[in-house]
């Protein structure tokens, strides 16, 4: 900034979304910091350098909360250098890493002060973390709260890693207990053991035979167990990758009672259908799993009317070789950072939904579940210049060699998506412009006390 607070520069277009809508606008940037968003015509300051973007739409850069980095431990399978390099790519200027899938996962504050060393000097967009609650940790939340971590995430059935073990019911609620005392969030991948146990189990490469193994009760009764703890305790509770759309009644009527409940879903629930995965083609393998068509015609009614809260990666990637044509095996993630907003967008607007729809469920509402709204998710005055440049109307096929992900592993490979990123901007200097990075400028960033 400059010494006497001056603006030292100026994003025009014809389309810039604000929290009122869609307008022509010029954005006064000082410091790192939006100063000002004014007329489009208005007048360069002396000083101040003018970047005209014409008709590209201005918007504020998403923010993703649902990302397995994996670094350190896992680095063969992502990482914070290639990890942030695919968001920036995709217009997400602030991202929150997931506590599992590195080594060691994010339970101490040991540990987190491990992950923020690794992560310091490679991000090129900014970083918060969750913590981690196991079933023997309870200790140690508190503590990592006071640390700065934005939350905690569990699971209640198997992570996939032996690392990061499941709660119990009892588990969960001395874990909630905990977390309610201290006025933290507890985010949940929800699937019930018991439920996912009694599926049909059958190894190969059909789709179906995995589909029916994660069934949608598993999720509807987790979900139901943890608005009940929540209601008891009085605790602030997010519903992690939502995928099946039978679960919605339960969480509007949560909604409505008072209980603290949000919920998320993930671009390829919001995109990709269960008829159109080809049996074999484990890189469309998630848990819980991408559902029939009619399923997600109701998931995105439940974005229109507020049930879900936003949209968000659950960016899991693996090396190429866990991801084999059995199902059954294959490592169960879909990389989505550097496409979300494309794959979003695209569907959204076949949809009849309005990029500002985006921006409030990518953007807007992610920057509120960590509470970084006063800085992050929306063009407006003290927020941070964090900015993506879309040309909305271009489209693009999906190459996989073109992704900046360390597995260029993608269930969008050769498909055509709408909204090409033209730049990206962190506190007003470009970190990604035409397919170029800048070094990276990325901040570790800690939740409010």
């Amino acid at each position: 900034m400059s010494d006497d607070g001056l603006v030292e520069l100026v994003l025009r277009s014809t389309r810039v979304i604000t929290p009122e809508g869609m307008r022509a606008a010029s954005v006064a940037v000082s410091g790192g910091k939006i100063t000002a968003v004014l007329a489009h015509d208005a007048e360069v300051p002396a000083g101040a350098r003018l970047e005209d973007f014409g008709d590209d739409v201005l918007l504020p850069g998403l923010v993703d909360t649902h990302v397995h980095v994996n670094d350190p431990g896992r680095t063969e399978w992502e990482g914070f250098w290639t990890a942030t390099r695919a968001a920036a790519a995709g217009g997400i200027t602030t991202l929150v890493d997931m506590p599992l899938n590195s080594l060691p996962p994010t339970t101490t504050v040991d540990h987190l002060r491990t992950k923020k060393d690794v992560a310091r000097s490679k991000a090129h967009i900014d970083v918060g973390f969750w913590g981690g609650a196991l079933p023997d940790n309870v200790k140690d939340l508190r503590p990592l709260h006071d640390a700065g971590v934005f939350g905690f995430k569990a699971f209640l059935s198997p992570s996939g890693v032996d690392e990061f073990p499941e709660l119990d019911q009892d588990q969960l609620a001395q874990s909630l207990a905990e977390i309610a005392g201290f006025g933290g969030l507890l985010i949940v991948h929800a699937e019930d053991p018991h439920h996912l146990a009694a599926a049909p189990q059958k190894s190969g490469r059909k789709y179906a035979d995995f589909l029916a193994s994660r069934p949608r009760d598993a999720e509807n009764t987790a979900i139901g167990n943890l608005i009940a703890q929540a209601a008891r305790l009085d605790a602030r509770v997010h519903v992690l990758h939502l995928s099946s759309s039978d679960a919605l009644p339960l969480i509007a009527a949560a909604k409505r009672e008072g209980v603290r409940v949000t919920a998320e879903t993930c671009p390829h629930y919001l995109t990709l259908t269960a008829e159109e995965v080809p049996d074999g083609a484990s890189e469309f393998k998630c848990c819980p799993p991408i559902r029939e068509a009619a399923n997600q015609d109701l998931l995105w009614q439940a974005l229109a009317d507020g049930t879900i809260d936003c949209v968000v990666t659950d960016h899991s990637p693996s090396t190429a070789d866990l991801k084999t044509d059995d199902f059954a095996t294959a490592w169960g993630g879909i990389s989505g950072l550097q496409l979300s907003l494309s794959a979003v967008w695209t569907e959204a607007r076949r949809r009849g939904h309005g990029l500002e729809d985006v921006v409030r469920w990518m953007s807007s509402s992610t920057a509120e579940l960590v509470g970084l709204d006063d800085r992050k998710g929306a063009i407006a005055a003290g927020r941070d210049a964090d900015f993506a440049v879309l040309a909305p109307d271009e489209t693009f096929t999906v190459d996989p060699a073109a992704l900046q992900h360390r597995n260029r592993v993608t269930a969008y490979a050769g498909r055509t998506l709408y909204g090409v990123v033209r730049s990206t901007w962190l506190r007003g200097e470009r970190v990604l412009s035409e397919g170029e990075f800048t070094d990276p400028a990325g901040q570790l960033l800690s939740r409010r006390r």
